[in-house]
């Protein structure tokens, strides 16, 4: 993993975070409890802060920027997709972030939603909580069901687990 000093700010780990070897953190960005951030993932908080918070994954080639006056804030238990791009925006408790979305400037992602795959939420727009949101721009189709639910929070359980199994097996 790299990490690197921005603007006199490092990132800061927690002990049982996961950060894949080819994944590179710029500043102030910070991961909470069993945060992990996959290969080739970038992470950039030279501008103003990114946080991650406790059991999130941000996964394989997704970028994080937070521009000046934007910082990022990821909530506890999401999960943000292969190539998702986020920029300035907030990202609620329990979110999943489709592979490939989009979420820019100002944009909230509210408690529960799932952004699908693709899909491109435009700045400032405000998905409510427990939303599903589609499409370029991003519209609110349907509600999150118990299903959506279950499914995403199984996946992100053995992302953890992934992401646990690897931490040990890089310890000397």
């Amino acid at each position: 993993m790299a990490l690197r000093e921005a603007g006199g700010k490092r990132p800061s780990l927690q002990e049982d975070t996961y950060v894949d070897e080819s994944a590179l953190l710029i500043g102030d960005v910070t991961l909470r409890e069993r945060a992990s951030v996959w290969p080739c993932a970038l992470l950039r908080a030279d501008d103003a802060s990114v946080q991650v918070g406790e059991g999130s994954a941000v996964m394989d080639m997704a970028f994080v920027e937070a521009p000046e006056g934007l910082p990022v804030r990821i909530g506890a238990g999401c999960l943000v997709s292969h190539g998702a791009r986020l920029h300035g925006c907030v990202i609620e408790d329990g979110v999943l972030v489709g592979v490939g979305a989009i979420v820019l400037d100002g944009a909230r992602v509210g408690r529960g939603s799932i952004v699908a795959a693709g899909s491109l939420v435009p700045p400032e727009k405000e998905i409510p909580a427990g939303s599903v949101a589609s499409g370029t721009p991003a519209a609110v189709v349907r509600p999150v069901t118990e299903a959506d639910t279950a499914r995403i929070r199984g996946e992100l359980d053995r992302i953890l687990e992934k992401a646990a199994r690897y931490a040990r097996e890089r310890r000397p």
